[in-house]
């Protein structure tokens, strides 16, 4: 990506292509470039957040499914997915215990 700055160094354009105004090539996944965008549609990239929160929990119920139908073993899963299902398995079992939220991971209050 190229960007376009103003005279404080902020971006303030992008383009895919050099072109007159647009010469410094940034990198797609730059902080800074990643800030930009999301200021030029929030409420997409809110709504982006959102399905990712909720494809997070699908995807933990399809793993507890396979496990629970003997499809695939926990111990099949790479070490970093076991951390990461097990540590989200205990914070909601925190909260749970804490009735700040339903069965459905909503918020109960």
């Amino acid at each position: 990506m190229y960007v376009k700055r103003d005279k404080s160094g902020a971006i303030i354009a992008i383009s895919r292509e050099a072109t007159d105004g647009f010469s410094e090539s940034v990198s797609a996944d730059s902080p800074e470039l990643v800030s930009f965008m999301r200021t030029l549609q929030p409420e997409a990239y809110q709504a982006l957040l959102d399905s990712d929160l909720q494809m997070a929990r699908v995807m933990e119920d399809v793993i507890n499914l396979l496990v629970d139908k003997s499809v695939i073993r926990f111990t099949d899963l790479p070490d970093a997915a076991q951390a990461k299902l097990l540590q989200r398995e205990q914070i909601r079992e925190r909260l749970h215990s804490l009735s700040f939220f339903d069965d459905d991971d909503t918020l109960g209050l």
